[in-house]
């Protein structure tokens, strides 16, 4: 099987399986999901979830992050991974959009990517969840299912390099949704020290299935 007739039959699959799919981190407006995607570097979503009711009541928008101290923050994301850095990059943040971007997230990518705590991983996922673009985010679930699928090359060994390959070979309109597809693909089934093979669709196509 050609990598081409692989993502046929893997984009074929999960359009029929996952027509509607979106992320898991529960938000109600876009500086909220950008909170939620900062957070969960390196942290689950389900333990994101656990801490963002409280802290999107006390701090529902930018402009009343903007107003609070890293303190002030840092007490309701205790329990998240690197809890004092992430306190400091979201008080900075809300500052940033507050003042530069009337408290309103920006759509363009090196906007985001200025944006204290944001990196490129951070900006794919707000530009294709909130605005609708065709970017494809490279978390660690991305980058390995892409390469255990035979969608990506072993040189693709940057998440660069991923986003770059999937985005060649996965037609635009399906672009956001892969990101999602991929993701709970590798949280679910693909799982990182253990794959459940034996119960994957996909491994049919898989050129990895049953070697781990």
């Amino acid at each position: 099987m050609t990598r081409k007739q692989r993502y046929e039959w893997i984009l074929d699959y999960f359009r029929d399986k996952m027509p509607e799919v979106q992320t898991e981190l529960n938000f109600a407006n876009d500086f909220q999901l950008l909170v939620a995607v900062i957070l969960s570097a390196q942290c689950t979503d389900k333990r994101i979830n656990q801490v963002t009711p409280e802290l999107f009541r006390r701090f529902p928008d930018a402009r009343s992050m903007a107003q609070a101290d890293e303190e002030d923050v840092l007490e309701y994301i205790k329990s998240v991974s690197y809890p004092n850095a992430k306190a400091d990059h979201l008080v900075k943040m809300a500052r940033m959009v507050a003042e530069q971007y009337g408290g309103e997230i920006p759509h363009d990518m090196d906007a985001l990517l200025s944006l204290p705590g944001v990196g490129r991983k951070t900006a794919n996922v707000v530009q294709s969840v909130a605005f609708g673009k065709a970017t494809l985010a490279v978390d660690t679930h991305v980058y390995r299912v892409s390469h255990r699928l035979g969608l990506v090359a072993e040189k693709d060994n940057t998440p660069y390099k991923v986003e770059q390959a999937l985005t060649k070979n996965i037609p635009e309109e399906d672009i956001p949704r892969a990101h999602h597809w991929l993701l709970l693909h590798g949280r679910y089934v693909c799982t990182s020290r253990k794959p459940h093979c034996e119960r994957c669709d996909l491994s049919v196509v898989c050129p990895s299935a049953g070697r781990s």
